[in-house]
């Protein structure tokens, strides 16, 4: 598919939805342009994006592909019998490869951030979440802070009494002392359906851009001034469908944003088209 062909198939998914406006901002400013897409077979999860490699994660599996070719270099899969149950999205930092880790769909939920050596695959450390509020998806570093974002589901994997409304975003210092938190907004859970937040990651326009479980779409959010709900700014149309994703900042002057396709087990690359 050429360059044309994709700006009118980014328009055409903006049409079905009936994005227009909210509160005054422009919805689809910026926009997602897919560059490139390759297979994994780990591809069902999330993602998660190095200097040179890109992490596709599996409940209990990664695979570490090339950034340029996304031809597989290594994988990793965990013992039949081990602490594993449900990886989640990645981040890479420093040399190491973060990854979000739950008990889901099993209860109470547990939560966890497992780290591996982003080079070899090998496991090395755990950080454990005492008592967390809600089934841990996705963990990342910015702003000299870690953020972790804790689901709740309506149906399978949700505690009886709370509902998706539960979601959480947590800011924790760099040696894991909770700092801050906040919900979601309403628009946005209802995007939801019965699921809750898969994936996040912080763009190149300084807002937090997240995902569901299954909507071709990410939210861009902004942490509010005051009071303890994030703030909708936009929802901007992406083809994949849901889960992990991870924004690539560093590699040239074109920020990437990567996803996945967990139905047909690929990973997507897109572009930032933004504003001046």
């Amino acid at each position: 598919m050429n360059h044309f062909m994709r700006i009118l198939q980014g328009l055409s998914v903006l049409s079905c939805f009936g994005i227009g406006s909210l509160g005054g901002t422009a919805l689809g400013e910026q926009g997602l342009l897919e560059i490139q897409r390759f297979d994994s077979v780990d591809a069902h999860q999330g993602v998660g994006v190095g200097p040179h490699r890109v992490y596709a994660i599996g409940s209990r599996s990664i695979s570490a592909h090339d950034k340029l070719t996304g031809t597989l270099l290594k994988r990793w899969k965990a013992k039949l019998l081990g602490p594993f149950i449900h990886l989640d999205s990645g981040f890479v930092r420093s040399g190491k490869l973060y990854c979000a880790h739950s008990n889901f769909p099993f209860l109470p939920m547990t939560g966890s951030v497992e780290v591996f050596d982003a080079a070899t695959l090998e496991w090395e450390s755990r950080h454990e979440f005492k008592a967390p509020p809600g089934s841990c998806t996705w963990v990342v570093w910015h702003d000299d802070s870690w953020w972790a974002c804790f689901a709740h589901y309506n149906g399978t994997g949700g505690e009886p009494t709370k509902d998706n409304s539960w979601t959480t975003l947590v800011r924790y210092s760099g040696d894991w002392v909770e700092e801050n938190r906040w919900r979601f907004p309403k628009p946005v859970l209802d995007r939801f359906g019965s699921y809750s937040c898969s994936g996040g990651s912080w763009g190149p326009d300084g807002n937090l851009y997240c995902t569901g479980h299954d909507a071709s779409e990410v939210y861009v959010l902004k942490i509010p001034d005051e009071g303890d709900r994030l703030e909708l700014v936009r929802i901007v149309p992406l083809t994949c469908f849901g889960q992990g994703i991870a924004w690539d900042l560093e590699g040239g002057d074109e920020p990437k944003l990567y996803s996945i396709k967990r139905r047909s087990r690929e990973v997507i690359v897109s572009s930032w088209q933004g504003q001046e």
